[in-house]
């Protein structure tokens, strides 16, 4: 019986590549986005080990860990648990985890609390991204008061709707609703995208490497998160990872091309965590 191959890596270019040479051009990186898909057993693995081979490399106390998962309002909380000013059972009555936190992201907040390193909630509220989904956009934002807007990103913000994946978002919603509803979904996603790299900005120094989780739509071609990074940082050197699903897994299939740094392609017929 062939070996099958739980997954495969890929460079930016479709040439294979190791996992240690992976990890030395990650380890060199200012920020690295780790772009998951959410229920993807292989992809929550990686994610812990790399952080593992980071703390080698780098050690624990030159990195930082910022998750989409956790929202800015819950930061209290999890920093508390981190230090020990609160017990497990107080941070999850605190704070509404997704439903695979257990499985799939409490691994490596464990690993951050036996090492000591910091853990950032850099999402909005949902509650706000939904307000401008919903209620006309990010102007709906303006009646909130001085405490609710230090939860995000400071407005006004830029918002580029020409790039290739706004502008993909907007051809795929296409017939499915007006072009006033359609860009209002769309800054629904940019401010998610603007508020966690200002979060995360906030919270890495120089000399730190900012380990970032989030769906790999939020980092593909270095466009969301990393793009508004670069408007106020473009000194610094992103490394993005993204996970595909491919039903072959030895060569990279040509849409996903260029799309990280790092492409991580898993079999289409993995199981899912949820």
């Amino acid at each position: 019986m062939a070996q099958k191959a739980a997954y495969t890596l890929f460079d930016s270019k479709g040439k294979k590549i190791s996992y240690n040479k992976s990890l030395k051009k990650a380890a060199e990186a200012d920020l690295i986005c780790f772009g998951e898909l959410h229920n993807n057993p292989i992809a929550h693995w990686l994610q812990y080990e790399i952080l593992v081979d980071l703390i080698e490399k780098r050690g624990a106390s030159n990195i930082v860990v910022g998750a989409e998962m956790f929202e800015t309002h819950q930061q209290e909380a999890i920093s508390q648990y981190l230090t020990g000013e609160i017990t497990e059972k107080e941070l999850l009555e605190a704070v509404k985890m997704w439903p695979n936190y257990d499985t799939d992201y409490k691994p490596v907040v464990e690993l951050c609390k036996e090492k000591g390193i910091a853990v950032i909630a850099t999402n909005i509220p949902r509650k706000y991204a939904r307000k401008v989904a919903t209620e006309g956009g990010v102007k709906a934002l303006d009646t909130l008061s001085e405490a609710e807007k230090g939860l995000l990103v400071p407005l006004p913000f830029e918002i580029d709707y020409e790039l290739p994946g706004y502008a993909a978002m907007k051809e795929m919603m296409a017939g499915h609703g007006g072009e006033l509803k359609i860009q209002n979904f769309i800054a629904a996603q940019a401010i998610k995208d603007a508020t966690m790299a200002h979060f995360l900005l906030q919270n890495k120094s120089d000399s730190q490497l900012f380990y970032h989780l989030n769906g790999s739509y939020h980092s593909d071609n270095k466009e969301g998160i990393l793009w508004y990074v670069r408007q106020a940082h473009p000194e610094l050197k992103q490394f993005n990872i993204s996970v595909k699903e491919q039903e072959n897994v030895n060569a990279l299939e040509s849409e996903y091309l260029g799309v990280a740094d790092i492409i991580i392609v898993v079999p289409a017929t993995m199981t899912k965590t949820y």
